[in-house]
């Protein structure tokens, strides 16, 4: 049976390296962005290097209507085959930004959990019917914990991990399995130029820790594994203390 990979956000540099790993490996690749022309060279390079089917649509995933007609062109470009979801869309405003103008708040949630909710919410009916599949979703490091430095983004995060849980709970009982990605810091455009960084990942890094955690069945990953660790700690940290650090 084929098999097709749905690429959420499939502008963005994790998408792209994993559009292109999936397709390695013998998967269709159906690509949604909000930049179309971007998208559109990202199916054609991955046509041309591993002669899969690879093709784009433009997607805005804050537009409800665009959700459904995604839905129904997902379904016709899977077929018989299986389909399969990456979602990788997502924004991150820098939090001085957003405490200094209070209506980047609500777009910043939309766009990392709101919109993700409802299209899965869409999508799940489609992956319950053909009994099998995969769902990975990126959710953030910075989802484990409200940080002073982070906390609106954090908290769409959190949410997004939330529902994550729920739905996996769901799915799992139709074949469908649900990964959630928790990536540390990864080079992309989301991070660059942005102060503090530490043991910056590459996309492809990240893409290939979310192609192993589907085939593996993996519930929850860190992407690298070390930022469990990492993690475990902060998570741990007392409030009293925690509340002080400037992180």
């Amino acid at each position: 049976m084929s098999s097709t990979w749905l690429v959420l956000g499939a502008s963005s540099a994790i998408a792209r390296a994993f559009a292109r790993a999936a397709a390695a490996q013998g998967a269709d690749i159906l690509l949604a962005a909000r930049d179309l022309v971007d998208a559109e060279a990202t199916a054609a390079d991955i046509a041309i290097r591993t002669a899969r089917r690879a093709e784009a649509v433009k997607f805005d995933a804050l537009d409800e209507a665009a959700q459904d007609e995604l839905v129904a062109w997902a379904r016709e470009f899977a077929g018989s085959g299986t389909l399969n979801v990456f979602l990788a869309f997502g924004t991150m405003p820098d939090q001085a930004a957003i405490d200094a103008d209070p209506s980047l708040v609500a777009p910043t949630v939309m766009a990392n959990f709101t919109a993700a909710a409802s299209l899965l919410h869409r999508l799940a009916p489609v992956l319950e019917a053909q009994g099998t599949g995969a769902v990975v979703a990126l959710g953030s490091v910075a989802g484990d914990r409200g940080r002073l430095k982070n906390y609106v983004y954090g908290s769409a995060k959190a949410g997004l991990h939330a529902y994550l849980q729920g739905l996996r709970a769901r799915l799992v009982r139709k074949g469908v399995h649900v990964v959630t990605l928790k990536p540390g810091f990864v080079d992309t455009a989301m991070t660059w130029g942005l102060p503090g960084l530490f043991l910056v990942a590459p996309p492809e890094a990240v893409a290939r820790a979310a192609l192993d955690a589907a085939a593996k069945k993996r519930d929850v990953v860190y992407a690298p594994a070390f930022w469990w660790g990492i993690m475990t700690i902060i998570r741990h940290i007392p409030e009293r203390i925690f509340k002080k650090l400037n992180i």
